[in-house]
This record gives C-alpha cells, sequence and structure tokens, in this order.
C-alpha cells in the first residue's frame, strides 16, 4: 500500500500523527493502517530503566505459577498480560493459535503483540517468550524432571523487561513505531532430538502469519534469560550472521555506557532461539540477547531446572540489559544510533 501524502493533511491532523493518537486518523489512514512520519526534529531524551519495577513484573507472573500452554496458569497470566498493555497504552492484537507438538499435544497458544504509535511506518519489534517449559529435564533430582518449571529468567525476565519497556514508553513517547512481541509455546520442544522445529512454535506461527508488513520492520532485538546474577551476553550466532549491523550497534552501545562486563564482545555459538524462526520465516533481521555465562557458553546451572525461580534473578542484570535496549530504540528513533 501506497504511504499517505502529508500535503493534503490538515496541520491539526498532523500534529495529532505526530504525538501517536490513532484517533486523529481520517478514512484514507485507517485504509493504508501506515503513514510517514517526519522524524528529524523529534528528540526524546532517553528515559531512566526501572530494574525493580522489572523485577515485581517477573514476580507477579511466577504468582500464577507455571506457565505451560494449555493450564490455568498460562490462561490467568494471558489475561493479566494483556490488560497490563492496554493500561500502558499499548493497542494489542492476541494471535490466538493451535500448534502440535512432538510429542502429538495439542496446544492452544496465544502470541500476545503490544503495538505503540501503530499507524507509523517505520518501526522495530521488541520479542521475548511468555510461556514456561513442561518438565525440569536438566533438574538434579530426577523424581521431579517430569514436572513444569517456574520459569523466572527462562520466559519471565525477558517479559518483565518488556512491560517496563512498555511503562516507559507511554511515559516518554516517541514518534517512532515499537511492537512488542510475547511469543507464546516457544519451550515445548524436545532437548534429547536433533528437531528445532518442535521449539518455537509461536515464533513460526508469527513469522508465517505475521501482522504487519517485512517492509516496515528495520529489526529486531528477542531478549530470552536476561535476569540472572552473573549474566554473560555474548554475540550470538545467527544475531551476528543475520544481524550483524544491529548486534555490533547494541554491543558498542552498552560498552560505551559501561554495561560491557554484561555484553561480552565475542562470539559464542548459534541457539535455535525465537529470532531464528523469525529470520527464516519472516526475513527480517533479529539478534538475540541471551545468556550464556559458562567458558563453553553453557545457559547456566538454573536453565531447565526448578532452580530458575525468583532466587535468581538480579535487579543490576534486569537494569544493565534493560537500559541498552531502552537507549538503543530511544537512540534509533532520534536517528542517533
Amino acid at each position: 500500500m501506497k504511504p499517505i501524502n502529508l500535503n493534503s493533511i490538515s496541520f491539526l491532523f498532523l500534529f495529532c500523527c505526530l504525538i501517536g493518537f490513532s484517533s486523529c486518523e481520517d478514512e484514507s489512514s485507517k485504509k493504508s493502517n501506515t503513514m510517514l512520519v517526519p522524524q528529524e526534529n523529534i528528540k526524546v531524551r532517553i528515559p531512566k530503566f526501572d530494574g525493580k519495577s522489572a523485577k515485581d513484573f517477573i514476580a507477579k507472573q511466577l504468582d500464577f505459577g507455571t506457565r505451560v500452554p494449555n493450564s490455568e496458569g498460562h490462561k490467568k497470566c494471558k489475561e493479566w498480560l494483556v490488560s497490563k498493555f492496554k493500561s500502558f497504552g499499548a493497542k494489542v492484537i492476541e494471535q490466538d493459535f493451535k500448534a502440535t507438538t512432538y510429542t502429538n499435544v495439542e496446544l492452544n497458544a496465544t502470541n500476545i503483540i503490544a503495538r505503540y504509535n501503530p499507524n507509523v511506518k517505520e518501526r522495530v519489534i521488541l520479542a521475548a517468550h511468555w510461556d514456561t517449559r513442561p518438565i525440569a529435564d536438566k533438574d538434579p533430582d530426577p523424581a521431579k524432571q517430569s514436572e513444569p518449571i517456574l520459569g523466572a529468567d527462562d520466559g519471565g525476565s525477558g517479559v518483565g523487561v518488556l512491560l517496563e519497556i512498555a511503562r516507559l514508553l507511554q511515559k516518554n513517547p516517541i514518534p517512532m513505531g515499537v511492537d512488542i512481541i510475547l511469543f507464546d509455546a516457544e519451550d515445548f520442544g524436545n532437548a534429547e532430538g536433533n528437531d528445532p522445529e518442535t521449539y518455537g512454535l509461536g515464533s513460526q506461527y508469527w513469522a508465517k502469519n505475521p501482522h504487519l508488513r517485512r517492509e516496515d520492520v528495520k529489526y529486531g532485538i528477542l531478549l530470552d534469560m536476561v535476569g540472572a546474577k552473573g549474566a554473560k551476553f555474548s554475540k550470538e550466532g545467527y544475531s551476528v550472521e543475520h544481524a550483524g549491523k544491529y548486534t555490533n550497534k547494541i554491543w558498542d552501545l552498552a560498552k560505551l555506557m559501561k554495561k560491557d562486563n554484561y555484553f561480552i564482545d565475542k562470539s559464542g555459538g548459534y541457539i535455535t532461539d525465537d529470532h531464528f524462526f523469525v529470520l527464516k520465516y519472516f526475513g527480517m533481521p533479529m539478534l538475540d540477547i541471551i545468556n550464556r555465562p559458562s567458558d563453553d557458553f553453557g545457559f547456566g546451572d538454573h536453565w531447565h531446572t526448578h532452580g530458575d525461580n525468583m532466587d535468581i534473578i538480579d535487579v543490576n542484570t534486569l537494569n544493565a540489559v534493560g537500559q541498552v535496549v531502552v537507549a538503543a530504540i530511544y537512540k534509533e528513533s532520534n536517528k542517533e544510533l
């Protein structure tokens, strides 16, 4: 679809568009659902990320228990997430879908999409997965390995950071478009098999059924396991290969912000995460910020165990990741990155 001709729009309508009020749309904007908004002279100060607030959002998710698709905790958490994004001023899309797991279980799942400035054409995507793993296959106690995990870090931390960013976007609006996507059914995969397609069922569905056009998005940032004590974020292989320009910008920004004790400037191998399916099926550059603290780039002792609870979550780690991502999107909007 063609962008709207701004010369034919009144000054009042242009002003409304610049501050992001969709109520000022005319009929042609409703038909196209995109518009080009000049941003060169709109500079927004980078707000301070609140790691304590992000940690509270993680704890709230755990109050619902495990968030495995088809469970009551999953249903209640979805309702809370949708209402929370709406309270932060986002236009929310609930992308319901059904997916069949490698164990032949049919999941009723939902990708939650929170949109800021939905009519603006220039956009970035921030993402995480919000479901939790149905088994604790790495737990040291064999008797507990068949039980679902709480997923404070693996699932909860990325969502907590993105909720805090949503709160900041409402209080400190930018003219650029931002889509926050919480992918569902990411963690129901087969850890023993060699079939990566058993993971990332929500991101696979979204990438094949996107809510927006590929040409309207510059790039994406995926957050996965971003809240643990002692976290180290090396440069993931697919991120470097397919989104290298943006990966380097984020890590350079982290160094400038003196967060390079978290963002380690070296490559750490390839990971099949939600960004992999976005790259494969949607064709958009997307980088993965994911914790791999050990020398062999393992995921940490709490990964896929019942140790993945609030005890592992660290405000300093949340602050580091959250502030770097906030700075990146605000600098992108300000044409400074």
